[in-house]
């Protein structure tokens, strides 16, 4: 589904150059859940403005399904993320002066759908992730949690091929954050959803399939899961981390 090949970022200009990203390679298939990792600094948040086309490139390509985004047109660039991404953020990127019901069918009306489609795909979703009962709320009268249902309701309620989450559990309490795991686990094992999150947690990575880990710019490991235990995998990954050699006091 996804295909990241040979990438490279650079910033500055040419007498102060910073290389964010040093040929990454790495294949994602349908229905995974990956989670990205490393310091500060390592580059797996450029990695994913890339693949989310917030950034462009340097050098190398990335492909979704086939598609080469670095082709796209600006108006091309626009409907993809529309229809074929769907982003959770740390903040939710909720809107206040919408209710929750149509912060999730945003990109189906935006993308001017049946309103009765919308209507139905929104309580689908709101059923499936427990929000159903605070769909006429806005996003002020409900806790972080619901906010971040929310968010990953509206992330796979357009039937986006590719679900990116950039920290998703980050302004959440423990309780909240595994309860978002669960369900962020629920809808790639039930409703086939292919999603690549970023975290520097090693307790929310270990929901994931697999775990690539970058380390200045490069990728510096990779973590699979298969029949492990997620505490098993979860130690794994605290292992890895302290090889990266950075700070893991705050993720045990």
């Amino acid at each position: 589904m996804l295909h990241v090949e040979n990438i490279e970022k650079y910033y500055g200009s040419r007498n102060n150059v910073t290389k964010a990203l040093d040929r990454i390679s790495f294949d994602v298939a349908k229905g995974e859940f990956i989670s990205i990792m490393g310091a500060s600094g390592s580059g797996k948040t450029t990695l994913l403005n890339c693949i989310s086309t917030i950034d462009t490139v340097s050098a190398g390509r990335i492909l979704l399904d086939g598609e080469n985004i670095a082709e796209l047109s600006d108006r091309q660039l626009a409907r993809f993320r529309r229809e074929r991404l769907g982003f959770v953020f740390q903040d939710f990127n909720l809107l206040d002066t919408l209710t929750l019901e149509e912060n999730i069918g945003l990109a189906l009306t935006i993308n001017h759908a049946d309103p009765q489609t919308v209507k139905t795909k929104v309580r689908e979703a709101a059923e499936q992730l427990g929000i159903q009962e605070t769909l006429d709320k806005f996003p002020y009268q409900v806790s972080g949690g619901q906010k971040q249902r929310a968010a990953c309701a509206r992330a796979m309620v357009a039937g986006q091929s590719l679900i990116l989450a950039d920290e998703p559990t980050g302004a959440l309490d423990s309780g909240a954050s595994k309860n978002l795991l669960e369900i962020m686990t629920r809808m790639n094992r039930d409703m086939g959803a292919t999603i690549l999150m970023v975290t520097h947690d090693a307790y929310s990575a270990s929901y994931a399939s697999r775990v690539l880990f970058l380390k200045d710019g490069r990728l510096f490991n990779e973590l699979i899961r298969a029949d492990r235990t997620r505490p098993v995998f979860y130690h794994e990954i605290l292992d890895v981390l302290a090889l990266l050699g950075g700070d893991i006091s705050d993720v045990i």
